[in-house]
């Protein structure tokens, strides 16, 4: 097993990313979320989701947990393009909320920043519907174990 992240040849990367997008479809966490990966490019990734009320803390706007999860997976998904044998793991998350959101359509921007071994960085940052950012953060994402290949969401069909 090569410990040097992969850079799939331009077709494959195509493959590569589209199974990524189906993997995140197949999370179940993600019924819980109203979002929509797509992968961008190399080192790219941005979810579509929208805000809406059941996601609120007790003064009215998101809760964090919101923030935290789709900068981790915009992040995430981004530096994951550049893995294609092994899925990622979070290590370390850093946050910094900058606006509170309420309902409506944000979207998280994720891209890779640096590492191809064992470890990759990548950051991100989430825009409200009128374009203003309000979070941003960095992760640290290791390699795993566990093949890509051998995740259903990953290896499966179209769906």
């Amino acid at each position: 097993m090569s410990s040097i992240a992969t850079q799939p040849d331009e077709s494959g990367a195509s493959l590569h990313w589209r199974a990524l997008e189906r993997l995140y479809r197949s999370a179940p966490i993600n019924e819980l979320f109203r979002s929509q990966l797509e992968v961008t490019g190399t080192g790219a990734a941005t979810i579509r989701f929208l805000v809406e009320p059941q996601a609120y803390h007790a003064a009215g706007a998101a809760h964090g947990t919101v923030y935290f999860k789709m900068l981790d997976d915009a992040a995430f998904y981004a530096a994951n393009t550049l893995v294609t044998d092994r899925f990622l793991l979070t290590t370390s998350f850093n946050l910094h909320f900058t606006k509170p959101v309420r309902e409506g359509e944000v979207i998280a921007e994720g891209r890779w920043v640096s590492g191809r071994k064992r470890v990759l960085v990548a950051e991100s940052r989430l825009v409200d519907a009128e374009g203003e950012e309000i979070g941003r953060g960095t992760g640290t994402f290791m390699r795993s174990r566990i093949p890509l290949s051998s995740l259903p969401g990953y290896s499966g069909g179209s769906d």
